[in-house]
C-alpha cells in the first residue's frame, strides 16, 4: 500500500483517539463536578439554614435537568452533529456551575449564630456574665413579630438557594448528551472488540475527577467562606464547629473553568467517521475535518432541524422495540436500585462521617444525665434564662459538650476570639473529682481516640466496596450496548440514564434526608427566627438508618443482578440452539432432491431482535 493511500486512515484514528481523550477528559470534568457537589452539601446546607430534606432537592435538581432533556437528545441527538451537542452541553454545564457560586456575590457575609455577644476587645481580661446575659431572649423568642422576621429574610436573602437549584439543574441538562452520544459515537466507529478497553479508559480517567473533586472540598471546606472579605481573626469559631461554613462557592468557579476547556475540542470534530479499521474511500467529505466559518453556515442546521422532524413519527414504535427487549428492561430495574443505594450514599456520606466519627457518642456527651432531655434545663443553670434555640457549643475539661456558655452555667469569661475561655461553670460534673477544673473552651469537645481506629476500617471497607463495584461498571456496558440492536444504541443510552436518573437519582436525596432530619437532637436557629440546619444527631439513630437503607438496597440489587444473569445464560442458550437449527434447516434443503434452494423461517424472537451477547 503506498504512503499517500495510508494517510486517510491515519488521520481518521487520530480523529477517533482525539475524540476519545476529549470524552475522557470531559468525563472528568463531570465527576470532578459532581463530586464536589457531594462534598459540598453540608457546607451549602449550613450557609442557607435549610434541611436535609432541602438539600436533597437541590441535590436531585441535576437528575431533573437531565429528564428535561434526555429522552429527545438520545433519540435526535444520534442523527445530529454528536460531537458538536457534546460540547454545547459543556458550555451549558459550565454555566450552571458558575451560577451556583452566584449566591456568594449577591449576599452579605455570613453570619453565623451565637448565644451570646463575644468581647473582641484586645486588652479585655473579663467580659459580662454568660448565665445572666440572656434575660430577655426567652421573652422575645416567645413573641416573635412576623412582619419583622418577613423583612429579615428578605434582607437577608434566605431564598439565594435557589440560584444553587437552577445551576444545578443546567448542569444536569449540560450533562445529557455526554453519556447517551459520546459511547454511542465511539463504539459506532471503533472496532468491536476494542470497545471495552475504549469505555475502560473513559471511566478510569473520570475516576480522577472524583477524587480531586472531593480532595478540592477537604481543602476548601476548611477555608471560612467569607476569606478576603473579613478579618478572620474576629471569627470565634473554627472548622470543626457544626456552624463553620468553607468556602463552597470556589470550587464551582473552578470546576466552570475546567468544563468549559473540555468542550473545546467536540466543536472542532466531523459528524462521522469511518469504521476503525476497514478501508475508507478517499477523499470522502464526512470524514475530512471541517474548518472555517462555513463549517457553521445555517443550511447545516436546517437540513439537521428537517431532518429530525422528519424523523419524529418513528420515536414511538423505536421505544416500543426497545422496551419489548427482556434483558434491556431487566438491567434498567436492576440498575435503577442499585443507583438508589449509591446516590443516597455520596450524598450523605460527608455527613455521616462527619457526625459518626467526628462526634464520639454524641448523645452521650451532648445529653448529660443531670439534664432534662427535652430542654437541656438543669437545676444548675435554672437561674440564668438560658435561650434553648441558640447553639454556641463550648467543651468542658471533662470531655463533656455543653449547647452554650450558659447551659453550661458559666458565670465568667475571659480572653477573645478563639481563646475564650468560661469559668465557674456550675454544671461542669466534679462528683468524680471535686477540685477539676470548671472551665470550659469555646467549640465542641474533639473525638475519642476509639473513633481514629473505627473510621480507618470505615474506610478500607469502603475502598475494598467502591473497587468491587467499580469492577462491573464496564461489562455491565458491554452487555447494554451487546443486547440492543445497532440503530436503537443512542436511545437505548439515553432512555436508561432517564429512567435510572429520575427514578434513582431524584427520590434518593430527598427521602434519605428527610429520614435523616428525624435523628437531629438539636436544630439550629436561623438568623430571623425560625428552624435552620441541624446542629448534632443522633448517632445511633443516624448510623442504623443510614447504613439500613443502603444494605438493604445493595442486597436487592445483588438478587436482581443475579436473576439477570440467569436470563442472559438462558437467552444465550435458545439463540445458539436456534442458530444451530437454522444452518440444520438449511442443510437440509441444499440436500433435498439436488436443489440448493434456502429455506427462511421466521421466529418469534426475532421481532424483537436481541442480539447476542
Amino acid at each position: 500500500m503506498s504512503v499517500e493511500s495510508k494517510k486517510p486512515q491515519e488521520a481518521c484514528c487520530s480523529k477517533l483517539k482525539l475524540f476519545l481523550v476529549s470524552l475522557a477528559f470531559m468525563y472528568f470534568a463531570k465527576a470532578f463536578g459532581g463530586a464536589y457537589m457531594k462534598s459540598s452539601i453540608t457546607q451549602i446546607e449550613r450557609r442557607f439554614d435549610i434541611p436535609s430534606s432541602l438539600i436533597g432537592v437541590i441535590d436531585g435538581s441535576f437528575e431533573m435537568g437531565n429528564l428535561l432533556v434526555i429522552a429527545f437528545v438520545s433519540y435526535f441527538g444520534a442523527k445530529l452533529h454528536r460531537p458538536r451537542l457534546i460540547g454545547i452541553g459543556c458550555l451549558v454545564m459550565a454555566t450552571g456551575s458558575f451560577i451556583v457560586a452566584l449566591p456568594h456575590f449577591l449576599q452579605g457575609p455570613y453570619k453565623y449564630e451565637t448565644s451570646m455577644s463575644h468581647n473582641t476587645e484586645a486588652n479585655s481580661t473579663e467580659s459580662i456574665l454568660p448565665c445572666l446575659s440572656n434575660h430577655n431572649l426567652t421573652e422575645k423568642d416567645e413573641t416573635p413579630d412576623i412582619a419583622a422576621i418577613q423583612a429579615c429574610e428578605k434582607a437577608v436573602g434566605s431564598s439565594m438557594w435557589i440560584y444553587v437549584f437552577l445551576g444545578n439543574m443546567l448542569r444536569g441538562i449540560g450533562e445529557t448528551p455526554s453519556m447517551p452520544l459520546g459511547v454511542s459515537y465511539l463504539d459506532d466507529f471503533s472496532r468491536q472488540e476494542n470497545t471495552p478497553f475504549y469505555l475502560a479508559c473513559i471511566y478510569t480517567t473520570g475516576m480522577l475527577g472524583p477524587m480531586v473533586g472531593f480532595m478540592l472540598g477537604s481543602y476548601l471546606a476548611k477555608t471560612y467562606v467569607d476569606i478576603g472579605f473579613v478579618d478572620l481573626d474576629s471569627i470565634t469559631i473554627t472548622y470543626k464547629d457544626s456552624r463553620w461554613v468553607g468556602a463552597w462557592w470556589l470550587g464551582f468557579i473552578v470546576n466552570g473553568i475546567v468544563i468549559l476547556l473540555s468542550s473545546i475540542p467536540f466543536f472542532f470534530l466531523p459528524k462521522s467517521l469511518p469504521k476503525q479499521g476497514e478501508e475508507e474511500e478517499g477523499g470522502k467529505k464526512s470524514t475530512e475535518l471541517a474548518s472555517g466559518p462555513e463549517h457553521f453556515i445555517p443550511d447545516h442546521w436546517l437540513l439537521s432541524f428537517a431532518l429530525m422532524v422528519y424523523s419524529l413519527p418513528d420515536f414511538v414504535p423505536s421505544l416500543k422495540r426497545l422496551f419489548r427487549n427482556s434483558i434491556y428492561t431487566m438491567i434498567i430495574l436492576t440498575n435503577l436500585v442499585a443507583v438508589n443505594g449509591f446516590v443516597g450514599m455520596i450524598t450523605f456520606k460527608p455527613k455521616f462521617m462527619e457526625q459518626i466519627y467526628g462526634q464520639a457518642a454524641s448523645r452521650a456527651n451532648f445529653l448529660i444525665v443531670s439534664y432534662h432531655h427535652s430542654t437541656l434545663l438543669s437545676p444548675c443553670n435554672m437561674g440564668c434564662s438560658c435561650s434553648m434555640k441558640h447553639w454556641d457549643p463550648v467543651c468542658a475539661y471533662n470531655g463533656m459538650t455543653y449547647a452554650s456558655p450558659c447551659l453550661a452555667g458559666c458565670q465568667t469569661s475571659t480572653g477573645m476570639g478563639k481563646a475564650m475561655v468560661f469559668h465557674n461553670c456550675t454544671c461542669i460534673d466534679t462528683s468524680t473529682s471535686p477540685a477539676a477544673n470548671m472551665s470550659a473552651v469555646l467549640g465542641q469537645c474533639p473525638r475519642r481516640t476509639e473513633c481514629d481506629d473505627k473510621f480507618k476500617i470505615y474506610m478500607a471497607l469502603s475502598v475494598l466496596g467502591a473497587f468491587i463495584s467499580a469492577c462491573g461498571g464496564t461489562p455491565g456496558y458491554i452487555v447494554l450496548l451487546r443486547s440492543i440492536q445497532p440503530d436503537l444504541k443512542s436511545l437505548a443510552l439515553g432512555m436508561q440514564t432517564l429512567i435510572v436518573r429520575t427514578l434513582g437519582g431524584i427520590p434518593p436525596p430527598i427521602y434519605f434526608g428527610a429520614l435523616i432530619d428525624r435523628t437531629c437532637l438539636k436544630w439550629g436557629t436561623k438568623q430571623c427566627g425560625g428552624r435552620g440546619a441541624c446542629r448534632i444527631y443522633d448517632s445511633n439513630a443516624f448510623r442504623l438508618t443510614f447504613l439500613g437503607l443502603i444494605i438493604g438496597l445493595y442486597v436487592l440489587a445483588n438478587m436482581l443482578w443475579g436473576v439477570l444473569y440467569v436470563k442472559i445464560v438462558k437467552r444465550q442458550k435458545k439463540l445458539v440452539l436456534r442458530d444451530q437449527a437454522k444452518k440444520n434447516g438449511v442443510e437440509a434443503n441444499r440436500l433435498s432432491n439436488g436443489h440448493a434452494s434456502i429455506s427462511i423461517v421466521k421466529y418469534k424472537e426475532d421481532e424483537n431482535m436481541e442480539s447476542t451477547i
